[in-house]
């Protein structure tokens, strides 16, 4: 079935060229990652708390995070040279479609085994009510976790897709929801997104009160995708310390710096970009917000061309696409999906768009359902996802923007 006009197709689509868009680039090497996190986990306060034979739970769980494995496997012989016998512990929330297996299959992904790691994996989902919120409500926590000596939760510490709050993404959402697992991300996530942040926080006080955290391992990224810095933080200040880290991830952020877009081509999104698919802070595209802490770009309309392996078919925020291809649909796990978005109060995120036979096909819809674009001096981006935003590609029309901004630099047409 033709979806355009024969009309639609007899003016010519605009010249793009690569243009290089440059962030703060300081990042450490492998080297470097090892020995900062070493040294961190041989201070006396941590001798302190670790003791020989002792069952220590590594929470594990985060997508999309540089030099993960090397991390993980960092503290792993860490916690083993103090005598301790670790474990990996799965913790994140309804991701793997919230069974043992899928979230099991998702750490392997992220190069998260036994036989890479050298301890056990233990990927149940089985939880206990640890508490209780204000408002009543259970809290509950994973069962395998909470029976070790200890819990070393490692994530990444960075803006949320969802809200905004002095916590976001990091150590305390791994704690409520990673670990809550299916039944307690379902239970937090009844929470409207502006009073996440306060229950995020409520919640993480709690557990910090009552299960056995020994410390966490906070990750900062640059925005190149690469390790800027690592953090062990004690249970005590975990919270304060991590509040003083989103600040710095604020800093590293990547975004695109073009502040009006016709059309934004996205080549791919995914759950190992980011746990919307994609980062709203970059494209200024949410079900559960409007409000930014970041500059984010006017975009008209958003075409996807695909889908990353790595997500396993778990397409959730596809629905904040006004256009995809037609290629993507037979790889979409829509139980996974729909326990994602359902788990998040986010069915929007979970809607299929209009589908389109190939790009140039996608790229005209979209042109052609703007409201405010000149088809002489389109405004059309195409970037792969936005985690790698170091380069993208502009049409013709943009020039003089990126011509005016230090940080953009033309590399020719592609």
């Amino acid at each position: 079935m033709a979806l355009l006009l024969p009309s639609d197709y007899d003016y010519p689509l605009p010249k793009m060229y690569r243009v290089r868009q440059d962030f703060p680039a300081s990042h450490l090497s492998e080297r470097q990652i090892v020995q900062l996190l070493r040294g961190q986990l041989e201070t006396q306060s941590v001798h302190n708390v670790i003791k020989p034979g002792m069952k220590v739970a590594v929470a594990v769980g985060s997508r999309g995070i540089a030099n993960l494995p090397l991390i993980v496997k960092t503290v792993l012989q860490s916690l083993q040279d103090l005598g301790a016998n670790p474990f990996i512990v799965s913790a994140m929330g309804s991701h793997g479609g919230g069974t043992e297996e899928g979230q099991r299959a998702v750490l392997a992904g992220y190069g998260i085994t036994e036989s890479a790691m050298g301890v056990p994996v233990v990927t149940t989902v089985d939880t206990e009510i640890i508490g209780y919120l204000r408002d009543d409500r259970p809290l509950y926590f994973d069962r395998a976790a909470l029976h070790a000596d200890w819990i070393v939760p490692i994530n990444r510490i960075k803006l949320h897709t969802d809200f905004i709050g002095d916590l976001q993404s990091g150590l305390a959402k791994m704690l409520v929801i990673g670990l809550g697992n299916q039944r307690g991300c379902s239970s937090i996530h009844e929470t409207p997104p502006e009073h996440f942040a306060a229950i995020l926080e409520e919640a993480a006080q709690k557990i910090l009160s009552v299960a056995p955290v020994a410390f966490g391992v906070a990750i900062l990224e640059n925005a190149y995708d690469e390790t800027a810095d690592l953090s062990v933080l004690p249970a005590d200040t975990l919270l304060e310390q991590e509040k003083r880290l989103v600040k710095r991830a604020i800093a590293y952020m990547p975004r695109l710096m073009i502040p009006q877009i016709d059309v934004l081509v996205m080549e791919e999104m995914g759950k190992d970009v980011s746990g919307a698919g994609f980062d709203p802070n970059i494209v200024g595209r949410s079900s559960a917000r409007d409000k930014f802490l970041v500059p984010i770009p006017e975009i008209e309309r958003m075409v996807l061309l695909d889908i990353t392996d790595a997500s396993h078919g778990n397409g959730i925020g596809i629905g904040l696409f006004d256009v995809m291809l037609k290629r993507i649909f037979p790889k979409l796990d829509l139980p996974a999906i729909y326990t994602n978005a359902i788990a998040c109060r986010c069915i929007e995120d979970a809607r299929i768009p209009l589908m389109a036979e190939n790009e140039e096909e996608a790229l005209r819809i979209a042109i052609k359902t703007c409201r405010h674009a000149d088809r002489d001096h389109l405004r059309v981006v195409r970037i792969k996802n936005t985690l790698q935003l170091a380069e993208i590609e502009v049409s013709e029309a943009l020039l003089p923007i990126v011509s005016q901004n230090p940080q953009l630099t033309c590399q020719g047409p592609v």
